[in-house]
């Protein structure tokens, strides 16, 4: 039974098999393929800067695939991928040449040891909810209820001056 998911991908670094953090994403994005992994719907690669100590902005895109993989095997296919493409540094938020994050899942919550969906921090992300918008606006995260384009919404919203 296949299962549909929202991943977010990024890159700040060039990896071994692709010049730029762009084009690393698009051949992860047909490495997933290559692994029996269907590709629905794929957002635009936008350009960021980066949170913590890297210095390097990212690319960044999100997608919807659908899989056979269960969530934690989805996860040990995605760390697998991350190795084909770059070794990761061991520092959280460093240059990385590719970064794979399971977002939400159409089975709802999932916890384990290894995985949280959803995605722990993914709603004070606008890198991730921006280009999620665009391919999944109406997925709902399942533990406040409210659609992506919702939660991008409060997000991105101006905020009030006080008085």
């Amino acid at each position: 039974m296949s299962d549909t998911y929202v991943i977010a991908l990024g890159s700040n670094r060039p990896s071994r098999t692709a010049a730029s953090p762009r084009r690393l994403i698009d051949r992860a994005l047909a490495r997933l393929q290559d692994e029996g992994i269907a590709l629905i719907r794929r957002s635009a690669t936008i350009e960021t800067s980066a949170i913590g100590p890297s210095s390097r902005r990212y690319a960044n895109a999100a997608a919807v695939i659908r899989t056979d993989y269960d969530p934690q095997g989805l996860l040990t296919l995605f760390k697998q991928v991350e190795q084909e493409f770059g070794d990761r540094r061991g520092q959280r938020w460093s240059a990385r040449a590719l970064d794979l994050d399971i977002i939400l899942w159409s089975g709802g919550p999932w916890h384990s040891n290894r995985l949280t969906i959803p995605h722990p921090a993914f709603r004070e992300r606008d890198f991730v909810l921006g280009p999620m918008v665009a391919i999944a606006g109406n997925w709902r995260d399942p533990v406040s209820g409210l659609s992506v384009r919702h939660l991008h919404a409060r997000l991105t919203r101006p905020t009030r001056a006080t008085r």
